[in-house]
């Protein structure tokens, strides 16, 4: 609540001298980067926030509180990292588009698997600088008698087709002058201009037009948002990523248009949201798709297996490391994949990779019909692959013999899920072997 306070004696402050129009308060709900994170990982307590069910409930509830809300995201929907990413992206459009946002600017990354791809859903996507006939320069959005134009720009210099060597087309444009011709336009056809992009606030001081701008948003950060800055009479909106909050900005217009006060708040989304009922359809077609996708890839791989297995299962570190095996058994470790099989996830490999021993490596974890002795986080994920430990009485090191424990940790007990880990703090509860 003070922060709220401060933000609108700030607006009030920089704003001196201008009259407040009539109109009324202008309700702008704006999100950053989802990053291809569908839903967030349920890991950690501290990460559990956001998701596209919880972002819908939370939206639907503000529209009933404000009606003539106008909601637009910064982009930065879409990740290419891994296989899934591509069948995750799909449906992160499908669901956004039942969120009905009003204007959805264009990042790199939503254009990873080509512009058709992000075009097939109804989404209003917006690029000034982007040359696709698909893709609106502007989105002019009227609502309770008050307009909004939303712009978004793509740095040219991350076009992927300069990397891929000279020749290919360039698919932005360079040129700023016509995007600040169409702002200085909308600024005087009464719209509140907001411009999105993916740069950081200095170098899009530097590179763009910001004369007719009265709201930008800049480079997401990770994961919190930003504190808003005014600049004159720019506001500077820095929303967060990986989709796990919204931004709520509420602000009066003055007699010259401009932004004369605003007030600024951050909604979390925590597990105490409820996921949108409406929503519910999308999400169970969403996992028989992934279930579809991981039993396609599992036959796969179990008709390409041939040979041993490199790793032993905990059974037979278990014949000359009894303690150790105790003090696993009794650890949350032992149990991770049955933590999937509650939450229904047992066939995402996003979670499986970090709850199995050898996922998606030769001679791992396939599926629990095939491969049931590697289910759970087990002496192997940490220490490395063993059957040649074990078949040669101990005497050939395990995989991993040489790395410190806090380098096994890392592998899974990263920021994106674990956020509050701290091995002094987490160590001593399943403290085993040398290293007591």
């Amino acid at each position: 609540m003070k922060q709220q306070l401060i933000a609108w004696l700030m607006g009030l402050v920089l704003s001196t001298g201008v009259a407040w129009a009539g109109a009324g308060e202008m309700t702008i709900i704006y999100s950053g980067n989802t990053d291809g994170e569908l839903e967030p990982c349920g890991c950690s307590e501290e990460g559990n926030l956001g998701g596209i069910l919880r972002r819908a409930t939370t939206i639907d509830k503000l529209r009933r509180q404000h009606p003539d809300l106008f909601l637009v995201s910064s982009g930065g929907l879409l990740a290419s990292i891994s296989p899934q990413d591509r069948l995750t992206g799909e449906y992160i459009l499908k669901g956004l588009a039942q969120v009905n946002y009003d204007a959805l600017g264009v990042q790199w990354q939503d254009l990873a698997y080509g512009d058709e791809f992000i075009l097939h859903d109804g989404l209003h996507w917006v690029s000034s600088n982007h040359r696709h006939a698909g893709v609106a320069k502007e989105r002019l959005i009227r609502r309770g008698g008050q307009l909004l134009a939303f712009f978004s720009w793509l740095d040219p210099e991350k076009d992927p087709a300069i990397a891929m060597g000279e020749g290919r087309p360039v698919s932005v444009s360079r040129d700023t002058a016509e995007l600040a011709q169409s702002l200085k336009a909308a600024q005087a056809s009464g719209a509140l201009t907001l411009l999105a992009t993916s740069l950081p606030l200095a170098q899009a001081r530097e590179q763009l037009p910001l004369e007719q701008v009265d709201i930008l948003v800049v480079e997401s950060a990770y994961e919190e948002y930003g504190e808003p800055q005014k600049i004159g009479n720019l506001l500077v909106l820095q929303p967060g990523s990986r989709g796990m909050r919204l931004g709520h900005l509420t602000l009066e217009r003055g007699t010259d248009g401009r932004i004369a006060a605003f007030r600024h708040e951050v909604i979390k989304m925590p597990k105490s949201v409820e996921d949108a009922e409406r929503l519910l359809p999308w999400y169970k077609e969403y996992n028989a798709k992934v279930k579809e996708t991981y039993l396609v890839r599992a036959a796969q791989r179990r008709a390409a297996e041939s040979g041993d297995s490199p790793y032993a299962g905990e059974e037979a570190c278990a014949t000359c490391h009894a303690d150790e095996h105790d003090i696993w058994w009794d650890s949350p470790h032992a149990g991770a994949y049955d933590k999937l099989e509650d939450v229904n996830k047992a066939y995402d490999p996003n979670c499986v990779g970090c709850h199995t021993v050898g996922y998606d490596q030769p001679g791992g974890f396939i599926d629990m019909d095939t491969t049931p002795q590697f289910a759970g986080v087990q002496c192997e994920n940490c220490h490395g692959a063993a059957r040649e430990h074990v078949k040669s009485a101990g005497s050939r090191p395990v995989a991993n013999a040489h790395w410190e424990p806090q380098q096994m940790c890392a592998q899974c007990h990263v920021q994106k899920h674990s956020p509050a880990f701290n091995f002094d703090r987490y160590w001593p509860r399943i403290r085993h072997g040398l290293a007591k």
